[in-house]
């Protein structure tokens, strides 16, 4: 008997669902789609970030060879040559081969010029030996006056082999042959391969390398071995691997894409509350059905299970659909726009698509649980509706009191404060995430009451029959108020919390660039090591005519941890007693001790090392004088938007003192009384030898502010379109909602019409409605909006970039959206409502006669 019964409700549930979907396809179409466009966003930033990543890790590991380890200097200006022999004669090492690695330029394309041994090379990193043209050997590997280039390089180049070519590095210029090329080079990799000893000869380098690849003895310890190895090297040098490698770049841009796949999930939440929308509507409208059923023996967890197969059903289907759209859109933007996801991590790669199959499972799953949670609340309550009274009620919600939910959204409301105190978890804001999500659905629950306290000043009034009828329906039923306004509040509120985000981050970039931009111009000589202007050099362009004050700087990576992107190390001009002529400084900066060095350090630094003002910490940089690390002492803290990765900021003098380096890359004019922009411009290009005239930029500090806004707001455009669609699907469910309630309410619409309204009474009091409705989502979308958005400001971008900001408002844009949305509620609410009112009044009231 008890399987019989089971089999009929089977039968049952299968009939019900499919009658629904096909009585109501729009909804679940919407609801669907809502899951489809956040597991296609979330799947597409995931594949191209994959993909970003798996290219930058074969290039990492052409340009490093198949060395098993590495001695790396922590600076491009290399360590002593003389821990060669030292490394090599340690047990457990089965080769070394030394190797100088430098960045250059062949006229305005850029390069990785790296000088090796070629015996030392064919044992440690055979991929790094060029081959001769027509040939299979490496013939001509010491001739000092010949190169070996890679294809992306010679393409780059736009030479063949065979031609002569001229590269600049390290302040110096030389010219080569092109002797062959590296085939085992990565498709996009520009490297050029020489003879370490004419690469250290000709570009000044002599003494100096830049690593030492290693490869172990077979069942040597690799522990013990680093153990051994970094007992003997100085503090310009450091360990690492191709894996080390691979992380530092991953921690520089994990922060970026992480947020980036968040937000494109925030689609996906937006669908939960889509698929709890629909799913609270229909599950209102088949209450009479479901509690027939309940009479003639089906059991609760039978309804519970029916409501929610039908929200996995919707969730899975979305979600399939999702990963083959999302599949497509990365394919896309690899396509047409490389491995750049907007920042400029990966910009100027063509990365290969990577599937990720593990991940396409994660994501389906997301969609899945997405569409799960949204049903849960209504097949709760199908299945704990009691028959009696469902059936009386006769299809109509019977929803939960608004003191209820105020309840339940001020503990989430709770909880979500209390996760954005939480620290980072792995670098990573994790509780700050849980925290958007749980003001999110605390702000949610707040909607009922929300809905009646701002509909009831309402109540005191009287107005027209329209307007009257829709305040007095939505203040009588908030719980159907806030089911409507579950999509367009959620995705208002996200869009709101973001352009706060987005404004005062601008803003506040703006204002730094003002305050670090003080010269008229600017000249800056694209080169990674930062070695373009030589002394004789910068002592010309200090003596070009209407050129009243000229200073320059240098920025140096400095690898301070094997994990992290190396911190920048800035030497420009800095007043000791008053720094803040240089440095935009936060705070006060600290007397300077006499005999000590100072250093101020970014924001970024005080986040990823712990430095502080007070602070003596060591530079692992061996100084000309003992060979010691520097000790030195951190000044203050200053703003700085530029590097995400920290800087350390010291007097150029210090820095020449400390490093015998005078190479500058960056200078900071400041014109005569009269001298014109245009004029300086044209003399210091003049006085530019040619090599560096192709690859310097040389603008002014009106342009580069204008540029760099330019720039912000590319990065975020990614964001921008995240939000439209946001906007869009939450405008959708408003559409699929409104469509239902209308439908469900025709017996009402009768009988207004039989005691008299007319129906061009009714389409405006259903406008009326959406207006309200829209109103009152905006007024609920912008506080929540704000609250997230200082979560966002406060927790989510310090722990994710290590950078502050002060709040902006963008008031303009509050108003745009409001009207927007008010309008584009009541459009849409009169819309999807005018097909309820095409029934006939007489049959729409029937079933009471």
């Amino acid at each position: 008997m008890q399987a019989d019964a089971d089999r009929s409700s089977s039968i049952a549930m299968r009939w019900m669902i499919a009658g629904e979907w096909r009585a109501h396809p729009a909804r679940i179409i919407v609801a669907a789609l809502a899951i489809t466009i956040g597991v296609a966003l979330g799947f597409a930033v995931h594949l191209i970030n994959a993909s970003a990543l798996n290219e930058f890790a074969r290039a990492v590991k052409t340009v490093n060879g198949d060395a098993d380890l590495q001695v790396h200097s922590v600076t491009p200006l290399g360590f002593d040559e003389r821990l060669y022999p030292r490394i090599a004669r340690l047990a457990g090492i089965a080769d070394a081969s030394p190797v100088v690695e430098l960045s250059a330029n062949a006229g305005e394309a850029s390069l990785t010029l790296l000088g090796i041994d070629a015996l030392r090379a064919g044992h440690v990193t055979p991929s790094l030996i060029g081959r001769r043209a027509g040939t299979n050997t490496a013939e001509g590997a010491f001739d000092a006056d010949a190169v070996f280039l890679s294809e992306a390089a010679l393409a780059a180049a736009g030479k063949h082999v065979g031609d002569s070519i001229e590269l600049s590095a390290a302040g110096r210029q030389a010219g080569f042959t092109i002797a062959g090329a590296l085939p085992a080079a990565a498709e996009d990799q520009r490297i050029a391969v020489m003879d370490i000893a004419a690469a250290q000869w000709r570009f000044g380098r002599l003494g100096r390398l830049q690593r030492i690849d290693l490869r172990l003895a077979e069942g040597s310890d690799e522990a013990l071995l680093r153990q051994s190895i970094t007992a003997i090297l100085p503090p310009d040098a450091e360990i690492s691997s191709q894996e080390t490698e691979t992380r530092r770049t991953d921690s520089l841009s994990r922060a970026y894409r992480v947020n980036l796949e968040m937000l494109a999930l925030m689609a996906l939440l937006t669908g939960a509350f889509l698929a709890y929308s629909a799913q609270a509507l229909s599950v209102a409208r088949r209450r009479p059905q479901f509690a027939l059923l309940r009479v003639l023996g089906m059991r609760r967890h039978a309804v519970l299970a029916q409501v929610l197969a039908e929200g996995a059903i919707v969730g899975g289907i979305g979600a399939v659909i999702g990963l083959g759209l999302g599949l497509a859109l990365a394919a896309a933007a690899l396509h047409f726009f490389g491995g750049d996801l907007g920042a400029g991590y990966f910009s100027g790669t063509r990365p290969e698509l990577v599937f990720a199959p593990g991940a396409a499972i994660i994501f389906l799953t997301l969609g899945i649980i997405a569409a799960l949670v949204g049903s849960a609340l209504p097949a709760r309550e199908a299945a704990q509706a009691k028959p009696a009274v469902a059936l009386k009620h006769a299809g109509e919600a019977v929803g939960s009191s608004p003191a209820r939910g105020a309840v339940i959204a001020l503990l989430l409301l709770l909880a979500g404060a209390a996760s954005a105190a939480l620290p980072a978890v792995g670098g990573l804001p994790l509780f700050g995430y849980v925290s958007v999500a749980l003001l999110l659905a605390g702000g949610i629950a707040a909607m009922p009451l929300l809905a009646r306290i701002l509909l009831a000043p309402l109540q005191r009034f009287a107005f027209a029959v329209p307007a009257h009828l829709a305040s007095k329906h939505l203040w009588g039923a908030p719980s159907q108020a806030a089911i409507a306004l579950c999509g367009i509040v959620a995705s208002t509120s996200l869009m709101i919390a973001m352009a706060v985000m987005i404004s005062s981050f601008r803003a506040s970039v703006d204002d730094w660039l003002v305050q670090v931009l003080p010269a008229d111009l600017y000249l800056r000589v694209e080169s990674d090591d930062g070695s373009a202007l030589a002394p004789e050099l910068q002592r010309n362009l200090a003596a070009i005519p209407g050129i009243a004050a000229i200073s320059f700087r240098k920025i140096t990576p400095l690898r301070l941890s094997p994990e992290q992107t190396p911190i920048a190390w800035m030497a420009e001009d800095i007043d000791r007693a008053n720094p803040a002529k240089s440095l935009p400084l936060i705070g006060t900066s600290l007397p300077i001790p006499q005999g000590a060095t100072p250093v101020w350090v970014s924001e970024p630094a005080v986040w990823l090392y712990g430095y502080r003002p007070g602070d003596w910490i060591r530079l692992p940089i061996a100084t000309a004088q003992s060979g010691a690390a520097k000790r030195v002492f951190v000044a203050g803290v200053w703003r700085d938007y530029g590097r995400q990765q920290g800087t350390i900021a010291m007097d150029e003098a210090d820095y020449t003192r400390l490093t015998g380096d005078s190479l500058r890359t960056d200078a900071a004019i400041r014109l005569a009384s009269g001298a014109t922009d245009a004029t300086v411009m044209e003399a210091v290009r003049a006085t530019l030898p040619t090599a560096l005239a192709e690859r310097a930029m040389l603008a002014s500090s009106r342009d580069i502010r204008a540029l760099s806004l330019r720039i912000f707001d590319r990065s975020f455009a990614v964001t921008y379109l995240l939000e439209a669609i946001a906007i869009l699907v939450g405008l959708a469910g408003v559409a699929a909602t409104f469509s239902a309630q209308t439908l469900a309410r025709a017996k009402e619409f009768g009988m207004l019409r039989h005691i008299g309204v007319l129906r061009r009474q009714i389409v405006a009091m259903i406008a009326v409605e959406g207006a309200l409705l829209g109103a009152v989502g905006v007024v609920a979308g912008i506080g929540l909006g704000l609250a997230i958005s200082q979560v966002l400001i406060g927790v989510i971008n310090p722990q994710s970039f290590h950078w502050t900001m002060q709040t902006r408002l963008p008031l303009t844009l509050f108003a745009a959206v409001s009207f927007a949305l008010i309008a584009a509620a009541a459009g849409t609410a009169l819309v999807a409502g005018r097909r309820a009112l095409s029934a006939d009044a007489v049959r729409a009231v029937r079933e009471d006669w």
